[in-house]
Formats: structure tokens, C-alpha cells, sequence
């Protein structure tokens, strides 16, 4: 393991870095429009374009490395995500930083997709799921640890802005200098977002609530830290401290899926969130408990996407894993791109305290549904069930998954498209059927029954 990690630090330094300067970026630019009279409302439309630019990206990017390759795609992406943050500091207007943002989303999906294509590239079957580990550790410690860079400088000036993007200039230096073979996988063909919804409507519905969740604390959270008074140092602790939580909180309840099954844990999660996100709208002080609100709250919402995703394979085959990955990331960034507006809005009429109200709203509603869905379908045998993996929202996330053989990826980027739509239309009308034959067995055991009394 050692080993394939140190053939890999120049890619993992170079992620580091760039997440460094996307953690930093997106607090600031929280910070900054709330010192520079944005509005609410118009900082979350603001903070959208980012998700947005995702939802290009991955759509788009593939392209440009199939015709350029992947270190010319990464140089180029990562020149135009350098660039975007310094135009936001010379030209301070809403309209202009929402076309960064999007195309700073747009210039980071890329940059994802490339790094982890090498990583995928290096990996073997028996070390992906550390390896995923790892660069998860290496994300997330990334994203807390540009909280703390928005201490170094006043937001009001433009040095962070410019240390923004040295951090992402100097990521370039170690992967372009890596010697780590170039990656041979691609993004791969996906289905339907309402095939998949036939196939796993809470894994579907919840990865979108949960794409809004994190579109809200990522686009709304500094601004409603700043909004209650808090000091920037403070703010940095309070979005620091939501990453922390998000990332610790995973392996407990990834503990708890695998031995109590996802829709179970789906179902705690989410209800405990929403509960402490209302009871935080009544708490107008500081200190500690403000730190341990929000730990709660981002340690129960942000593993979300790891159960859904655990949830939903659970049903699938490799090759309808890997074609269900992409769509599950495009759900997840169509609610991030819609969770920031729409509790900016909230936030705007009802005041800071609505930041934590949405998100209650938000969890709630996964709870109910997956309450609902418990009810419509038989769960998946313990047995059969997949062991919990900390997923990234990213389109490789099923190349990176190891639950899935390398070899079942090769073979599902050689599958044709038209094959795997008919094999979830198939799923769909499999779990269709033993949906009624459940439903049939359980009338006929009532019926039974009550002519036994009789």
C-alpha cells in the first residue's frame, strides 16, 4: 500500500493543493459577498454557478481528453481555474463572479476527473479501497485546511485571492511531473435519471436532497456564519469544523450500514440531522455548542452520499454500477445547484436562522421518503449487501469504487449503450414483479388468517 502511495504523492500533493485553493475560494467568496452588500439571495445564485459548471464539466471535459489527452486537458483546466478566482478580485460584481463560478466548477470537475483517472490507473484491486481512503483523507483535509488560509489575510483585500491561485498554479508542478502512466479510462455511458429512479427511487431522490444539502452549506454556510456576527477567524473554524464532522461521521455510520443495512442508517441520519438543524434555529449564541451544532449537523447530512450510493448498488450489477455512478453525481449537483438559491431565498425573508431550517426541511424529507420506501420494497438480504465505501462525488467514483473489479470496468466501457438500458429496463421490471408477488404472498397469508378464525 506504502508503496502505490508514494508512486502516486505527486498526484496526491497536486490534489491537495488544488482543494486547498477550492476550500479557501469558496469561503471567501461567501465572506467577501456578504462585506460587499451582495444579498443574500444573490450570493446563493452567485455560489450556484459553481455546481452548475460541474454538471458541464462532466459532461464536457471527457471530450477535450479524448482529443488532447490527459495532461494537456489538466494544464489547460487548471490555468482557466487559476485565472477565473483573479477576475473575481479585480472586478467585483455579482454577474461576473456567477460566470466564474461557472467556470471555475467547469475548470475543477476536470481536474477530478483527470487525477483520479491516474490514481484508478495505479491502483490494483486489492488497494483501490485504500487508496480511496486515502484520497478522500487527502480531499476532505484539503478542503478543511483552506478554512484556516482565510486567517492569513483580511477577505476585504485581494491577497487571498491571488494566494487562491497560486495554491491551484502550483498543483499543476507535481502531476504534470508525475511518472505515473497516463489513464486509460474514460467516462463511461450512464443511464437515465428516471430509469434509475424506477430502479432505486430513494437512492435517486435522496442523492438530489442530498446534492442540496451540500450546495447549502458550501454556498450558504459562510455567509451565514458571517451573518450572525461571527469574526472571519471564527468562520473559518465554523466551516473547518463542518468538514471535520462530515468526514469523522462516516465510518460509524458506515459501520452501522454494514451491519444494519443503508435504508436504516438513511433513515437515523436524516432524522437526527433535521432534529438538531431545528432545534439550531432556536440558538442565537457562540462558544462550543455553536461548533458542535454544526459538527452534528454536516457529520449526519455529508455521508448521505455514500449511503445512497450503497443503497442503490445494492440492487445493481457491476457494469449497471458504473453506468449508474455518473447519473448519480448529476442528481447530487443539480441539488447542489438548487439547495444554495433556494435557502439564500429563505434566508433573505426569515433571517440567518433560516440556513439551518432548510436544511432540517431537507432531511426531513429524505427521512419521510425513506420511511415510505421501506414499506414498497423487500430489502436486500445482509448478505448481499455491499460494504459501506466512502465515495466521492465525482464521475470515476465507480472506477474508484472496489467493489467493482477493474476488469468489469473495462468490460462496461466496451458494453453498448443501447445493452445497458435494456438491462435496467429488465431490473425494473424484476423488482416490479417480486414487489407484487410480496404484496400477493402477504394478501393471500391475510386471507389465510382470517378464515383460520372464522
Amino acid at each position: 500500500m506504502l508503496s502505490v502511495i508514494s508512486n502516486c504523492w505527486a498526484l496526491f500533493l497536486g490534489m491537495g493543493l488544488i482543494m486547498l485553493g477550492n476550500g479557501l475560494q469558496a469561503t471567501l467568496l461567501g465572506v467577501r459577498a456578504s462585506l460587499e452588500g451582495f444579498g443574500t439571495t444573490i450570493t446563493g445564485f452567485v455560489m450556484s454557478g459553481y455546481f452548475l459548471g460541474l454538471i458541464a464539466g462532466c459532461n464536457i471535459v471527457p471530450k477535450f481528453i479524448g482529443q488532447v489527452g490527459h495532461i494537456r486537458t489538466f494544464a489547460a483546466l487548471a490555468s482557466l481555474a487559476s485565472t477565473s478566482i483573479l477576475v473575481q478580485a479585480v472586478f467585483v460584481d455579482p454577474w461576473i463572479w456567477w460566470t466564474m463560478r461557472l467556470v471555475t466548477g467547469f475548470a475543477y470537475s476536470g481536474t477530478y476527473i483527470v487525477t483520479e483517472s491516474w490514481i484508478n490507473e495505479a491502483a490494483e484491486n486489492g488497494t483501490r479501497g485504500k487508496l480511496l481512503s486515502f484520497y478522500m483523507l487527502v480531499s476532505l483535509g484539503g478542503m478543511a485546511g483552506g478554512q484556516m488560509l482565510l486567517n492569513l489575510f483580511h477577505p476585504s483585500g485581494f491577497e487571498l485571492f491571488v494566494l487562491v491561485s497560486f495554491l491551484i498554479s502550483l498543483a499543476v508542478i507535481p502531476i504534470l511531473l508525475s511518472t505515473a502512466r497516463v489513464p486509460q479510462f474514460g467516462i463511461l455511458e450512464h443511464v437515465g435519471i428516471l430509469k434509475l429512479y424506477q430502479v432505486s427511487p430513494l437512492g435517486a431522490f435522496g442523492m438530489f436532497i442530498t446534492g442540496m444539502t451540500i450546495g447549502t452549506f458550501f454556498g450558504m454556510g459562510a455567509v451565514y456564519a458571517t451573518d450572525i456576527g461571527l469574526s472571519v477567524k471564527d468562520v473559518s473554524l465554523f466551516m473547518g469544523t463542518l468538514i471535520f464532522g462530515g468526514f469523522f461521521f462516516q465510518y460509524p455510520l458506515g459501520w452501522l450500514s454494514d451491519h444494519c443495512g443503508p435504508i436504516k442508517v438513511i433513515i437515523f441520519s436524516c432524522t437526527g440531522g433535521a432534529a438538531v438543524s431545528f432545534v439550531a434555529m432556536t440558538f442565537t449564541g457562540g462558544g462550543i455548542l455553536l461548533y458542535v451544532i454544526i459538527a452534528t449537523v454536516g457529520g449526519l447530512a455529508m455521508p448521505l452520499y455514500s449511503l445512497c450510493c450503497v443503497y442503490t448498488n445494492d440492487y445493481l450489477t457491476p457494469t449497471q454500477m458504473v453506468a449508474a455512478s455518473g447519473t448519480l453525481v448529476l442528481l447530487s449537483a443539480l441539488g447542489a445547484t438548487i439547495g444554495s438559491p433556494v435557502t439564500a431565498f429563505f434566508m433573505e425573508i426569515f433571517g440567518p436562522q433560516a440556513f439551518y431550517g432548510s436544511l432540517g426541511v431537507m432531511l426531513s424529507t429524505v427521512a419521510i421518503f425513506a420511511l415510505w420506501r421501506s414499506t414498497q420494497r423487500v430489502d436486500v438480504q445482509p448478505e448481499e449487501q455491499g460494504e459501506f465505501i466512502v465515495m466521492a462525488a465525482s464521475p470515476l467514483s465507480a472506477s474508484l469504487n472496489p467493489d467493482v473489479k477493474l476488469s468489469e470496468i473495462e468490460a462496461a466501457a466496451d458494453e453498448d449503450p443501447e445493452d445497458i438500458q435494456f438491462s435496467f429496463e429488465e431490473l425494473v421490471n424484476d423488482l416490479e414483479n417480486q414487489y407484487d408477488n410480496s404484496s400477493g404472498a402477504e394478501e393471500n397469508s391475510h386471507s389465510s388468517k382470517e378464515l383460520q378464525d372464522e
